[in-house]
């Protein structure tokens, strides 16, 4: 016999519907999450590309002004032992030193070391035998920061710093000159200066450059490592920014000492 209440409600049915779906796995919206960052990087990346080509040439013109400040701090120091040099020996050093042969021995360079802090150097050369002499090796090698532009500093024993070698000039050769000499101003006529790095010398040698080639560096041809002109080293100690542009007239003028040209920058 049956024991079952037939007035009992029946036992209700597993409820079903939409509402009651088995919760979803996370995989898909790990995936999603996949998909957007695989569409936001490369978008980032390339963003970021854009915005580094845009800040570089900033960038690279903040360095070439610091370049360029610390190259004319050097022909400052430059300008200021040649001016040392003179109060001590009444006169500039000589373009270059010459043995009894006239053959060329030391470079001016090499005459006012103990002004530029190198004094140790200096006393380390044999001045009676050429720069380039066995004897003189070391000293060769040494890297003088001074003589240093570090806009063409490709080898540490290679100057672009100067000297126009013609008789008009303030480096006539083997006799020096005073500024007693000088008779268009001090201000107008140069001592050194800063050529490109085709016409680098190492640093020690007897060599500089000819007024022919420091006229052929104008006419908008780059003059030394600075875009747009090149530091020039005035009698008077001041330093000045020689431009491409300047002419070949302009700049035998400030050359020359007795020219009788007005010199313009």
């Amino acid at each position: 016999m049956s024991t079952e209440n037939p007035f009992s409600p029946a036992s209700p049915a597993p409820p079903t519907g939409p509402d009651m779906a088995p919760p979803k796995s996370g995989n898909g919206w790990l995936i999603g999450c996949l998909i957007a960052a695989g569409v936001a990087v490369p978008a980032l990346l390339v963003c970021g590309g854009i915005l580094v080509a845009l800040l570089l040439p900033a960038v690279q013109a903040a360095r070439e002004a610091a370049r360029r400040m610390q190259c004319s701090n050097n022909t400052k120091q430059i300008g200021l032992a040649l001016h040392n040099y003179h109060s001590a020996y009444r006169s500039l050093p000589p373009a270059y030193t010459v043995d009894q042969n006239g053959q060329r021995l030391h470079s001016w360079r090499t005459l006012i070391l103990p002004y530029l802090e190198q004094k140790a150097l200096y006393d380390s050369i044999d001045l009676s035998k050429p720069w380039d002499d066995p004897a003189n090796q070391l000293a060769a090698q040494a890297t003088v920061p001074a003589y240093l532009c570090p806009s063409t500093a490709i080898d540490p024993n290679l100057t672009t710093y100067v000297a126009v070698v013609d008789p008009a000039g303030l480096f006539a050769g083997p006799e020096p000159t005073t500024f007693m000499d000088i008779t268009d101003g001090l201000s107008s006529t140069a001592m050194v200066v800063e050529t490109d790095s085709n016409n680098a010398v190492p640093w020690m040698s007897p060599n500089d450059i000819t007024l022919p080639t420091f006229l052929s560096t104008g006419t908008g041809r780059q003059s030394g490592g600075h875009a747009g002109g090149a530091h020039v080293v005035m009698a008077d100690g001041a330093v000045r920014f020689v431009t491409d542009s300047l002419s070949a007239s302009e700049r035998e003028a400030i050359v020359t000492r007795n020219g009788g040209e007005p010199a313009s920058f």
